[in-house]
C-alpha cells in the first residue's frame, strides 16, 4: 500500500477510510483517475464499434461475411486473438511499459472489433442499437452503484468468477445440442453476472486508486481497470442482443 500523504501539513493521510478526515486532494485525486478510466474503456468500446461496423458493411458481400462464411482459418484466428490479447496484458501488465500496455489495449479494441463484426451479419441495426442503449444504460447505473455503496462487494467477487466459468462451459455444450431453452438460460445468467461484476469491478477499481495513488503505477492500473470494466460492458451487450435482439437483418 502506498504510504504517501497530502502534501499540506498536519493533513490526514491519503490511505485513511474515515470519510470526513479525507482530503480534498485525495478526492480531485480520485475523480480523475476514475475519469481516465471510464475515458479509456468508453473510447475502446467506441473503437471497437466503429471496426465493427467497417468491417461488415455491405452485408453479404463485406470482409466480415467472407472471412466468416467462407474464410478458413482467418476466422479462428480472428475469433481469439482478443483472448490472446487479454492474457498478455494480464499476465505482462507488471513487466511491461504503460505504453506498451496503451498499445495492446488499442489493439485489443480492433480485433475485437473485427470478432463482433458478425453481430451485423446476424442482428438488424435497429436490434443492436436498442440493445447497445439498453446495456449503456445498465452499465452505467451498476457503476454508480459500485462506486457510491458502502457495502463491500469484493464478497460476491469468487462467486461471480466461478459463475462466468460455468457460464462458459454451458455456453460450449450448447453450441454441440443447440438447446433453445438452455440458450435462453445461458444468456439471461450471463446479464445477471456480468451485472454483478460492473458494480464490483467499479468498487475494485475506485479502491485500487488508495494503493496506487503517488506511487506513479497509476496509469498502468488504470489501463488495466479500463480493459475490466469494457468486458463486462461488452459482454452484458452480448448476451442482451442475444435475449431481445429477435429482428434479425
Amino acid at each position: 500500500m502506498a504510504n504517501w500523504s497530502d502534501p499540506r501539513p498536519n493533513a490526514a493521510p491519503f490511505g485513511t477510510t474515515a470519510s470526513a478526515t479525507r482530503s480534498t486532494a485525495y478526492d480531485a485525486g480520485l475523480r480523475a483517475y476514475m475519469l481516465s478510466v471510464y475515458n479509456y474503456m468508453g473510447s475502446g468500446v467506441l473503437l471497437t464499434g466503429i471496426v465493427a461496423m467497417l468491417f461488415a458493411w455491405g452485408g453479404a458481400t463485406s470482409p466480415a461475411a467472407q472471412v466468416f462464411i467462407g474464410g478458413g482459418a482467418l476466422k479462428y484466428v480472428i475469433m481469439f486473438a482478443p483472448l490472446g490479447f487479454v492474457f498478455a496484458m494480464s499476465a505482462g501488465q507488471a513487466r511491461m511499459q504503460t505504453s506498451t500496455l496503451k498499445l495492446l489495449f488499442w489493439g485489443f479494441a480492433v480485433v475485437m472489433g473485427l470478432s463482433l463484426s458478425t453481430i451485423f451479419l446476424v442482428y438488424s441495426p435497429m436490434a443492436i442499437a436498442q440493445a447497445f442503449f439498453a446495456t449503456a444504460a445498465g452499465f452505467g447505473a451498476l457503476s454508480l452503484y459500485g462506486y457510491t455503496t458502502k457495502k463491500d462487494l469484493s464478497a460476491f467477487g469468487t462467486f461471480l468468477i466461478v459463475g462466468v466459468v460455468g457460464l462458459l462451459v454451458a455456453s460450449i455444450i450448447n453450441m454441440f445440442v443447440h438447446s433453445g431453452p438452455l440458450g435462453l438460460l445461458i444468456s439471461l445468467v450471463g446479464v445477471l453476472l456480468f451485472a454483478g461484476l460492473t458494480a464490483y469491478d467499479t468498487q475494485r477499481t475506485k479502491s485500487m486508486y488508495r494503493y496506487v495513488a503517488g506511487t506513479g503505477q497509476e496509469d498502468r492500473v488504470v489501463i488495466m481497470a479500463a480493459l475490466s470494466l469494457y468486458l463486462d460492458f461488452i459482454n452484458m451487450f452480448l448476451f442482451i442482443l442475444r435475449l431481445f435482439g429477435g429482428n434479425r437483418s
